[in-house]
C-alpha cells in the first residue's frame, strides 16, 4: 500500500482550520481566546522543558533523518 501526499488537499484542510479558528477568535470574547491562546503556549514552554532532546541533539537528528530521506529519494 502506497501512502500519497496530497498537497492541494493538505493546503484546503489548513486553510479550513485558518478559518474556523478566525471565526471562532472573532465570535469569542478577547478574554476567552487570549486566555486560551496564552494556556497553549505555556503548555509549549513546558513541554520542551521536559523533552528529552537537547537543541543540538534534535538538530543533528533532524539532519540525519533528512539526509536519509533525500538519499532514499534521490535527491541528495
Amino acid at each position: 500500500m502506497e501512502l500519497r501526499f496530497d498537497r492541494e488537499k493538505n493546503r484546503q484542510e489548513r486553510l479550513a482550520f485558518v478559518r474556523r479558528h478566525a471565526l471562532w477568535v472573532r465570535e469569542v470574547p478577547n478574554e476567552v481566546w487570549s486566555r486560551e491562546q496564552a494556556d497553549l503556549i505555556d503548555a509549549f514552554f513546558e513541554n520542551a522543558r521536559n523533552f528529552a532532546l537537547s537543541r543540538s541533539e534534535y538538530l543533528r537528528m533532524h539532519r540525519v533523518a533528512r539526509h536519509s530521506r533525500e538519499s532514499m529519494h534521490g535527491d541528495g
